[in-house]
């Protein structure tokens, strides 16, 4: 029995994207909160899609499914998908539906195993795909229209809540030895701004949801980081980068806005002055030694990451940077990302940076054409292959960062004038080599007779 139709979930830290293959449903995907939220104005406890119900966003208490980028509650993610597959969302039948779900980078096995249990076991799903985000990219239209066929080396840039990976994909496979991560993701922003404005004018730590939506309202990133803070410590009151953002007023039922020149306020009103705030916290993705963080930044990451490929394609991953998730929604962020990597590129390279009109849904789009696409059946694993062979049936068509993928592999070894390896299904011989050393039974090393 083939399944009625293909739910899409492109399922982030932050929010869930979400849809099916239907030809009666939108493209557009719908956004979940991907929490349980419990709200003290009006002592209501919002999960997932009921969030949208919400009107007192003060001091929210988030319980997340996802810590440090990796899915750890699943109770609180069973409450979200719940009501995704429910009929007040996509209204599927997953006995009768297939899924196809994006997972993190560098995922636990132990987690996949339980990805697999819910979705099959729990849910009982006819069939499911399980990806990475920029896996997905390769069928969307990032590079290019639907028509057009993808680069052959691309390097996709994933900025989201938790993280920014740096993962360069060659023939459709990701190079996993190149991956770079960066621990700057849009939590850590918001974070550093609450932190921030706390300390210079209004306490704001228990005010998530107010310091996001200010946040995405008011910062940008620097093309001239010095330029702009010596701006700002010339006049910290009238400058051309101060922004005045009127705090909501919940009781009222009034959202917070940037106010507007020559706008009159009431007394009432709450002024939060955005002065080197809006550019300093977003720079922190470019430079984590502001914060002390150890790591380097963005354009250097890239950089990095290229230099481990092999040295006759480099030039195709320079001239194919495309940029996903809503950190690099942030005005500037290509601009100063184009001007830093020019220095950092070679010479004799040209750099190009891929921009999609909406970064955040770009991965659930690719995702959507990958599952109308007529060859995604072959990748999906069935319920009666799982239950078959349990997460063994998920790790052999799942490729990810722990499986060996032969044809990234013979590709590098091809352009690094190396022997392919050789296709075998034997099982690799236990026997020791020639000469070799071998281990008894408790596995110590026999030791031989020292030499002088």
């Amino acid at each position: 029995m083939e399944p009625s139709c293909i739910a899409v979930l492109d399922n982030g830290a932050c929010t869930v994207k979400c849809g099916r293959t239907s030809v009666s449903y939108d493209d557009q995907p719908r956004l979940i909160t991907n929490a349980v939220v419990r709200s003290r104005g009006d002592k209501a406890t919002y999960i997932g899609h009921e969030f949208d119900q919400c009107r007192d966003f003060s001091s929210l208490h988030y319980r997340l499914p996802f810590e440090k980028g990796y899915l750890v509650d699943w109770d609180a993610q069973k409450a979200v998908w719940d009501g995704i597959f429910s009929d007040e969302v996509l209204k599927i039948n997953p006995s009768e539906s297939s899924l196809l779900i994006t997972e993190p980078y560098f995922n636990l096995p132990n987690l996949q195993e339980v990805y697999d249990q819910f979705v099959f076991e729990e849910y009982e799903f006819h069939s499911y795909f399980r990806s990475t985000p920029a896996a997905l990219i390769p069928h969307g239209t990032l590079y290019g229209n639907s028509s057009s066929a993808p680069p052959e080396c691309m390097l996709v840039v994933d900025s989201g809540f938790s993280f920014t990976h740096v993962v360069p994909i060659m023939e459709g496979s990701i190079v996993w030895s190149a991956v770079k991560r960066l621990d700057v993701g849009g939590k850590l922003l918001t974070n550093r701004l609450k932190e921030l404005v706390s300390f210079r004018q209004w306490n704001m730590m228990d005010e998530t949801y107010i310091m996001n939506e200010v946040k995405e309202s008011c910062c940008y990133v620097s093309v001239d980081y010095r330029r702009d803070l010596d701006m700002c410590r010339w006049d910290p009151r009238k400058n051309p980068i101060l922004q005045e953002y009127i705090l909501p007023n919940f009781s009222a039922n009034r959202n917070g806005r940037i106010r507007k020149a020559g706008e009159l306020i009431n007394e009432a009103d709450q002024i939060l002055y955005m002065n080197n705030e809006r550019f300093s916290v977003p720079e922190t993705i470019f430079h984590p030694s502001d914060i002390e963080l150890q790591q380097q930044g963005l354009p250097g990451a890239i950089a990095s990451s290229i230099s481990l490929l092999p040295e006759d394609v480099q030039g195709l991953f320079w001239v194919n940077i495309g940029l996903i998730g809503g950190n690099t929604k942030f005005p500037g962020f290509c601009d100063r990302l184009m001007l830093e990597l020019r220095s950092l590129a070679p010479s004799d390279v040209e750099v190009k940076v891929y921009t999609a009109a909406d970064p955040t849904t770009e991965a659930y789009k690719a995702a959507l054409a990958f599952a109308r696409n007529s060859a995604f059946p072959s990748h999906v694993v069935t319920r009666a292959e799982y239950q078959e062979s349990g997460s063994n049936a998920c790790r052999r068509k799942f490729k990810d960062w722990r499986s060996s993928d032969r044809g990234v592999d013979q590709t590098l070894d091809r352009r690094k004038g190396k022997a392919p390896m050789q296709d075998s299904d034997e099982e690799p011989s236990s026997a020791p080599r020639k000469g070799g050393r071998t281990r008894n039974r408790t596995g110590i090393q026999p030791s031989g007779p020292r030499r002088r």
